[in-house]
């Protein structure tokens, strides 16, 4: 019952993400050396669960550990340079043929259908073209890097034609020139660039190992562009696949993707875990912080009834109808997570009187414990002094003390003002405290 009643738990707070995934393009990236894992069968089970579930899916594979096995039987070396491969006539065999190889396993295994199997009844359509158009890197610190190019454009309206079909496209890490050259490019690069292009709203990198700090081993949530560069320059000796996926997930959200996500694929389930869950599993790349403070807007009144109805159950808040809360909703401020409402407070401001009144603060159960509380409030008692109020209330049955140990003092009924007098519900026998603002 226990393992039902997780199941169903999980299944209930994952809705909001399905609903807001749906009809989303998402661009997945992942290399060779995943294809040449035994599990690579269940990420496989993963995107075609993403696209039933509506989502416009675009995947970009890599092909490095497969080049280099081919140049292994061939007694000939892997030539590279700033860690970027020389890519000369050898070599460029290889890449086709990595390429050829790579991109049908990947298709034999989205075709798959068996009955009693988690892709019974899937029927996915993957759709491959010459989509990537590429450029010769030329010759670098005297070093001519021959076949290895790099993108010049992608044909966005194509793949958008094939995401209209309901296909799933499946894009290899070669250019194609107007000339009629084949260029070696790097998978990072073609799926950043797919991305932008697209107009993608999220980048996913399957990494080789999780992103982490290398001060104290500890995996990194989540990063700012600018933390992110920050993080680069302080760890210039970091693994280099994780440095690759930090400079691509940089670029894209610099150029509009509002979401990038770095994920240990070696993790069973990471991807549905990251894009399906509150907290997610891998490291999340944005422009801006991933929890913004911000004023409500009417837009959100969803969000905060769901916030507290448990509270509202408890008896911990009074209970607000939608109506009312519709109707003073620029009272309140959020804390916005990855798009959910996680917490709320109301300042219910009388200016002619110089008062105002806390109300309906509440944190999400999921969320409490850093200081979340705190935040809210700070940003009530600026909004206070904004409207250059003097005194400020709270009714309380149960956080009375959590109140007082940030500065507000027991009261009585006769010290409130006679707006507050009115709405006192005595059946509740709230506490009265105030604070008076400097």
């Amino acid at each position: 019952m226990m393992l039902q009643n997780e199941f169903v738990n999980w299944f209930r707070a994952s809705s909001p993400y399905i609903h807001a995934h749906r009809h989303k393009t998402f661009v997945i990236s992942f290399g060779g050396e995943a294809v040449l894992d035994a599990g690579f069968e269940h990420h496989v089970q993963d995107f075609a669960l993403l696209s039933s579930l509506g989502i416009r899916l675009v995947l970009v594979h890599g092909i490095r550990p497969q080049i280099d096995q081919r140049l292994a039987k061939l007694n000939a070396p892997a030539l590279f340079h700033n860690n970027l491969r020389i890519t000369d006539d050898l070599a460029l065999q290889c890449v086709k043929e990595a390429a050829g190889l790579v991109r049908v396993d990947c298709e034999a295994l989205l075709s798959m259908g068996l009955a009693n199997s988690p892709m019974a009844g899937c029927s996915l359509k993957v759709a491959s073209g010459n989509f990537v158009t590429a450029k010769p890197i030329g010759v670098i610190d005297g070093i001519d890097y021959c076949h290895t190019g790099e993108v010049r454009r992608i044909d966005s309206s194509a793949i958008h034609a094939q995401l209209d079909q309901n296909n799933v496209v499946l894009i290899s890490p070669i250019g194609y020139s107007p000339s009629g050259e084949v260029f070696n490019l790097s998978a990072e690069q073609v799926a950043t660039a797919v991305a932008i292009a697209l107009k993608a709203e999220k980048l996913v990198l399957l990494t080789e190992q999780p992103c982490c700090n290398p001060a104290n081993a500890q995996p990194v949530q989540q990063m700012t562009t600018i933390e992110a560069e920050t993080f680069l320059q302080q760890h210039p000796d970091i693994d280099n696949t994780i440095r690759l996926s930090l400079k691509a997930a940089i670029q894209s959200c610099q150029a509009g993707i509002e979401r990038v996500h770095l994920i240990n694929r070696a993790m069973n389930g990471a991807l549905l875990l990251e894009l399906f869950s509150r907290d997610g599993v891998g490291t999340l790349i944005s422009s801006t912080a991933y929890e913004e403070l911000r004023p409500a807007t009417l837009s959100d009144i969803g969000g905060i009834l769901e916030l507290i109805k448990p509270l509202e159950q408890q008896g911990i808040l009074a209970k607000r109808s939608r109506e009312k809360i519709e109707m003073e909703h620029t009272d309140y401020i959020v804390l916005e997570r990855d798009g959910l409402i996680i917490a709320c407070i109301a300042l219910h401001a009388n200016v002619e009187c110089g008062f105002g009144a806390i109300a309906c603060l509440a944190v999400h159960a999921d969320y409490r414990g850093a200081a979340r509380g705190n935040r809210l409030l700070e940003a009530a008692y600026q909004k206070a002094q904004q409207l250059h109020l003097k005194t400020l209330f709270v009714l309380s049955t149960q956080t009375m003390h959590w109140f007082i140990e940030r500065g507000f003092l027991l009261s009585e009924f006769n010290a409130l003002p006679e707006p507050l007098k009115v709405l006192y519900n005595p059946q509740r026998n709230s506490k009265i405290l105030c604070k008076h603002l400097e």
